[in-house]
């Protein structure tokens, strides 16, 4: 009896353990979440209040707009694109790589800003900047690189609009995106630098420097869309409909994005 109990236990043992081998084969991973590195702070966030909504997790990849569109054209897994220019949310759609043309989730702010100790004071704002170079005081300024990161072309317009950007360009570090920009921005080997509203806000950045709002009449709108692509699943479905609700919305202006209608 007792040999019969001890191979019925190991059946039930085995048969358990390869229920849990098949299932745990059978679960999904998180899907792939392509999104602009101006909202590495929101996003995140929201993504973990996601989470605990709705139980499931999603993996955030950041990078420039520009260099995610090309991944995907590229063959990337991404299942749900936030971009910072709704510019390549239209380029990937034109190419059939998306279910539809997606829809707006925010505009974007850019600020001048300034390292604690830097001669720059981004309170009088882009003049200031050039009264700098014309005195000969100023040094390296940081900004998102114009070519692929949309952030990057917003301070290359609001430069240009100040006539500034003959001047300036010669001294600009540039970031591969504007994460990598404010990173540069804090460092003593720049003045400062224009980055998103949104990393100005963020815990590592705010006690770090003082920053100024440029007016948003200083460059193109930066009219930030977002659109499922064609492998998406239900869980990239259900955060993607997450970030239209009040809850997300909420973080997004918390970082200073103004949400549009």
């Amino acid at each position: 009896m007792r040999l019969a109990r001890d191979i019925g236990a190991l059946v039930v043992a085995a048969i358990a353990m390869a229920g849990c081998a098949t299932a745990c084969a059978a679960a999904p991973s998180p899907p792939a979440i392509a999104a602009a590195s101006d909202l590495s702070f929101a996003l995140t966030e929201i993504a973990d209040q996601f989470a605990r909504d709705d139980g499931d997790r999603v993996n955030l990849v950041f990078g420039s707009s520009g260099v995610l569109t090309r991944q995907i054209r590229d063959g990337a897994p991404f299942e749900l694109f936030l971009s910072a220019d709704d510019t390549f949310v239209d380029q990937l759609a034109t190419a059939g790589l998306t279910r539809d043309r997606g829809v707006p989730y925010a505009l974007g702010r850019i600020v001048l800003f300034a390292p604690a100790g830097s001669p720059l004071v981004p309170a009088d704002g882009l003049d200031g900047l050039g009264r700098l170079f014309r005195d000969g005081q100023a040094g390296r300024v940081a900004i998102a690189n114009p070519e692929h990161a949309p952030y990057g072309r917003a301070a290359e317009a609001a430069l240009r609009a100040h006539g500034l950007w003959d001047a300036v360009s010669p001294h600009v570090v540039l970031g591969e995106n504007v994460s990598q920009a404010a990173q540069f921005a804090t460092t003593g080997s720049t003045i400062g630098g224009i980055i998103a509203y949104s990393l100005a806000l963020a815990p590592p950045l705010k006690d770090r420097g003082t920053y100024a709002l440029i007016p948003a009449g200083d460059h193109p709108p930066l009219r930030q869309q977002m659109v499922l692509l064609k492998r998406a699943g239900a869980v990239a479905d259900r955060f993607y409909r997450y970030l239209q609700e009040p809850a997300a919305r909420a973080i997004l202006r918390r970082y200073g994005f103004a949400i549009p209608d």
